[in-house]
């Protein structure tokens, strides 16, 4: 069973790493040229660190097929960065896409508020036509060790749309290098899911950085709304993709992992 109908739960020992919201709209070219100085200043009070990066962007390439293809070099992307000040939210701006994340994840309804005031801010100032895409990526890291369930194998803790081969009598969970999911699923005439699920070491590429030995199981779910959604009714398309994820995430969890997520 891929979706469950089970209320909505507050887990206090969530696996939730890190959350991003994205929502994309038509192209503003001001914002790539001008300094987004009034909205600083609407945000400024919850996110009060400022840096501006330019992101490459990969080269067009036109003409395919023909006899004389052509590659075209893109000019870079301004990308504002706001931060809070415990440097745990994070505001991107740039003149396709307004996201936020964070990686300290307690609820939706804390996640919700985050964004109110610069969603609001946006809108007001640069005033988009509407939203092309509207997009929340959750993605968890569930630690055996963290859950203190070091010993129990990831087939009864997940169900088994996410464990295939890892069910089978004869196959030991060591001897497997590489077992995932990778489902890209409608989940109604305006709303997808795209999702890779899986045990796995994650990697951190920092300089020097010191890697965690421990298997994880990655459940990485992006959700997103396309077409064209109103500027007054994006925070209803949040909403309807929040309950979406709710639906796959506890219908991917056995009884099992609850059990550990509920308690701290």
């Amino acid at each position: 069973m891929l979706f469950s109908d089970r209320p909505r739960s507050h887990y206090p020992n969530s696996p939730a790493h890190e959350v991003i919201c994205q929502l994309r709209f038509p192209t503003i070219l001001t914002i790539n040229t001008v300094e987004p100085a009034d909205f600083q200043e609407a945000i400024r009070e919850d996110f009060p660190q400022y840096a501006r990066r330019q992101d490459v962007t990969p080269p067009k390439v036109s003409g395919l097929g023909g006899p004389n293809p052509r590659v075209e070099q893109q000019p870079p992307v301004t990308n504002y960065h706001f931060l809070s000040a415990d440097g745990k939210w994070k505001l991107n701006l740039t003149k396709d896409f307004i996201a936020l994340s964070t990686l300290r994840y307690t609820g939706w309804e804390e996640f919700a508020h985050h964004l109110d005031k610069p969603l609001a801010s946006f809108i007001k100032l640069y005033k988009p036509a509407y939203f092309q895409r509207v997009g929340i990526r959750y993605i968890n890291l569930f630690s055996r060790q963290k859950l203190g369930l070091e010993d129990v194998p990831w087939a009864e803790l997940f169900t088994p749309a996410y464990t295939g081969a890892l069910r089978e009598p004869d196959v030991r969970e060591d001897q497997v290098v590489n077992c995932s999911s990778d489902l890209l699923l409608k989940l109604d005439s305006s709303c997808q899911a795209k999702i890779h699920a899986g045990p796995g070491r994650i990697q951190n590429n920092a300089p020097g950085a010191q890697q965690d030995p421990e298997v994880k199981f990655i459940f990485d779910m992006d959700l997103s709304m396309n077409g064209q959604t109103p500027c007054t009714l994006a925070a209803a398309a949040l909403e309807t993709l929040h309950g979406h994820g709710t639906r796959v995430f506890e219908g991917a969890v056995t009884d099992r992992t609850r059990d550990a997520m509920s308690t701290l």
